[in-house]
């Protein structure tokens, strides 16, 4: 099987060079986070299955954004779930509420109805179907992003194998972990800045999932490895990348082939 994640970013600005990176990837499931409304019908034009819900909306003084979470797959689609996350915008403190409306040039905003979805997909000749998870976890306090990864954890099925595909937004580098403390972190969540992914690595263990892009950069600026693709340890991971094109994204799309 072969699988993509990628976010796309909402206000991509090659979106006809992205549908076709889409289109024309030889993919069994391709996952997207940040999936403009209007590219969202185009994606359900595609021949192969798909389930998707709200990522977020994003509450600009125009008007209201709405991004998806889309799971794409070539392989029946037998049961999808959501997964709600919870509402932080009046948990956060006023310095976050102040730089949030300093980076409204920068497309920053108040994020509501947030949430993540799952899917049961069916492959001919596997005893059991796989359930396909695809996260984007909030860009604020760390300690909320591990929680929002417990919360779709929980809806794993032991009786079948997982695949959990998404931006994790996991900080590691010390050039941006200042944005731990500004988006509503402890001075220890900047300062500590390799102490997110040394728990969330922890945890991939805890499950049983592999990463098998630890260490690999898929945002630049950032330097950090915020896409992920996990897998079973059911699975053989027979190939891993980071694409180094980034049709119009500030993500790379990530790619693993699995038997």
């Amino acid at each position: 099987m072969k699988i993509y994640s990628w976010n796309m970013l909402f206000r991509n600005q090659e979106l006809d060079r992205a549908y076709a990176f889409i289109a024309e990837s030889d993919f069994d499931v391709f996952c997207l986070q940040e999936v403009p409304e209007d590219f969202l019908k185009r994606l359900q034009a595609l021949p192969c299955s798909i389930a998707y819900r709200i990522d977020g909306e994003r509450v600009f003084r125009e008007g209201v954004v709405r991004n998806y979470v889309v799971i794409l797959s070539k392989h029946p689609i037998t049961a999808q779930g959501e997964i709600p996350f919870p509402d932080y915008w009046d948990l956060l403190p006023l310095r976050t509420h102040l730089f949030v409306r300093l980076m409204r040039l920068f497309s920053f905003s108040k994020l509501r109805n947030r949430g993540a979805i799952f899917a049961d997909i069916r492959v001919a000749g596997m005893p059991s179907s796989i359930r396909v998870f695809n996260l984007h976890l909030i860009l604020a306090h760390p300690s909320w992003r591990l929680k929002e990864f417990e919360a779709a954890m929980a809806e794993r099925d032991a009786a079948r194998p997982s695949i959990v595909c998404g931006d994790f937004n996991t900080i590691e580098a010390p050039h941006i972990s200042i944005l731990n403390w500004l988006l509503g972190g402890g001075i220890s969540d900047a300062a500590l800045y390799s102490r997110e992914r040394t728990r969330i690595q922890r945890r991939f263990v805890e499950h049983q999932l592999v990463n098998p892009l630890i260490g690999g950069i898929t945002h630049p600026l950032s330097q950090s490895q915020l896409d992920h693709i996990l897998v079973s340890h059911s699975f053989s991971i027979t190939h891993a990348v980071v694409i180094s094109d980034r049709f119009g994204s500030d993500h790379h799309p990530i790619h693993v082939s699995i038997t």
